[in-house]
């Protein structure tokens, strides 16, 4: 199955997990896996959150940023992965100049 992103509409998601500005997300779900095509802009974040029932899986497109992965900071360019498993605790935050963008995964329960 091929998702189009482009064709999706993108939402603009005040304050997500209590991050800072917003997230601008294109999202597809279908029961099983929520899929995302995403950004934040300079200075937006996703707040730190626990993935109680799943885990999340994020390819950096572009940009630069940040992930809190337990209390750890690691720094995120385009191409790298962040995982984090369920149980555990994340934020992501763009402290670059320009769209942090980002490919992400969630299976759902």
């Amino acid at each position: 199955m091929k998702l189009d992103f482009s064709s999706i509409d993108e939402n603009i998601l005040p304050g997500f997990k209590g991050g800072e500005k917003s997230l601008a997300a294109r999202m597809f779900s279908d029961g099983v896996n929520k899929i995302m095509k995403a950004r934040l802009v300079p200075g937006a974040s996703i707040g730190m959150h626990t993935h109680e029932d799943s885990s999340e899986i994020i390819l950096i497109l572009s940009g630069r940023g940040y992930a809190v992965f337990d209390g750890v900071r690691t720094d995120l360019v385009r191409g790298d992965v962040h995982y984090c498993p369920k149980g555990h605790t994340h934020c992501l935050v763009n402290d670059g100049p320009e769209d942090l963008e980002f490919f992400a995964v969630v299976p759902q329960q």
